[in-house]
């Protein structure tokens, strides 16, 4: 009997023969079971010949696919939403595309023409929303500004038009605890290589609830997935397809995320966070910024880790480059984003950090951040009006 691979290749008249007429009906049904759990529709016709042989006519057809008017394509997007297995709550998304928001998810569509889509030209950001403030949103948009230079994005507003949208957004979802994200792409125009073609650049922000990590010991691995170089590692683009490989390479392993090491071996960065080390001489080290992403969080937990110097319960702060065996031998191990916020990690590799369990300092630290989100000075903390 022809093998299916080569039904599917070549259809046509197949001979099949057999010693009897029950036996090679018997394949007969075997083979068109097989092609029909293909995407194919299937047309056969057999007929005995007096050698004894059954000859069948296979015809194999592609589905047709339907052509869609714009309004059914909205309503299979609606469709589509309902089968979603798990709904977001209070979401609300603005694009500069329609000019306005949207609280529905099926309108929630980027263009596939969009240079951020097909070509990667694209940055964005995020800001953590707590008890109905957007916490650190302008520290945020100054590094989203920045990053939207490296990549040669002209925004399509001035900086205050694109803070008041952003408020705009996360007051129109009611997401009072949660998160915000928005993107800067080179717009939709053509699906070149070169943005010349697009007329404009495209801002795009979303806000989704989402509640407050847990305080709760990790493992990493070392990452064998190459590090960024330094000119985009600085830049928070949309190519994040080494920190999503990353990611995944610590899964397949048990672990939370692989650690970066730099292109000089010192360690230097999540796929998504900072990390920083209480040394065995009790100080607060992390890994410089200049090769990797200069992080918001991390930053500011720089800054409130100060009242633990002055309570005496860490010896001092410093920022510079880390050895693999310093940080292994570190006391306590950390991660720091403003998704995670202050994460413990007790294990590195095979190696086990500080007693194996969170530690004190981390604690604090995570106890601080999460006070500053809380009731923080307004330089951190904007209202959002609901």
């Amino acid at each position: 009997m022809a093998s299916l691979p080569k039904l599917l290749l070549e259809p046509g008249p197949i001979c099949i023969k057999a010693s009897d007429k029950a036996a090679s009906r018997r394949s007969c049904r075997l083979a068109l079971r097989s092609v029909s759990a293909g995407s194919f529709r299937i047309e056969a016709k057999a007929t005995w010949s007096s050698d004894g042989a059954r000859h069948v006519n296979i015809s194999v057809k592609d589905f047709d696919v339907p052509i869609l008017s714009g309004t059914q394509v909205v309503e299979m997007l609606k469709v589509f939403e309902q089968k979603r297995y798990r709904k977001p709550s209070n979401v609300a998304m603005y694009s500069s595309i329609f000019g306005g928001i949207t609280t529905d998810l099926a309108a929630m569509v980027v263009p596939l023409d969009d240079h951020m889509v097909h070509r990667g030209h694209g940055v964005f950001d995020t800001a953590a929303i707590m008890d109905g403030c957007l916490y650190e949103l302008d520290q945020h948009i100054d590094r989203f500004l920045r990053s939207a230079s490296m990549a040669k994005i002209n925004l399509p507003f001035d900086r205050s038009q694109l803070r008041n949208i952003l408020i705009q957004t996360v007051s129109a979802s009611k997401c009072t605890e949660g998160a915000l994200r928005y993107w800067l792409s080179a717009g939709p125009g053509d699906f070149y290589l070169s943005p010349s073609g697009c007329l404009q650049s495209a801002l795009y922000a979303v806000a989704y609830e989402t509640h407050l990590p847990e305080f709760k010991g990790s493992k990493v691995v070392t990452s064998s997935i190459p590090i960024k170089s330094q000119q985009f590692a600085i830049m928070k683009s949309v190519n994040y397809l080494p920190n999503v490989l990353s990611k995944m390479e610590a899964e397949e392993n048990g672990a939370f995320a692989g650690i970066w090491l730099d292109d000089e071996g010192y360690v230097a960065e999540g796929p998504n966070m900072n990390v920083a080390f209480l040394t065995e001489e009790r100080e607060l080290l992390m890994p410089e910024f200049d090769k990797i992403l200069s992080g918001c969080t991390a930053r500011r937990v720089l800054v409130l880790a100060e009242k633990l110097v002055r309570e005496g319960k860490i010896k001092g702060i410093r920022v510079g480059k880390v050895t693999i065996k310093e940080g292994k031998l570190a006391n306590e191990m950390m991660l720091i984003g403003s998704g995670i916020l202050v994460k413990p990690v007790v294990q590195w590799d095979e190696r086990i950090i500080g007693d194996g369990k969170e530690g004190p300092v981390t604690e604090a630290l995570f106890n601080l951040i999460v006070e500053d989100m809380r009731s923080g000075p307004p330089s951190v903390r904007v209202p959002v009006p609901y």
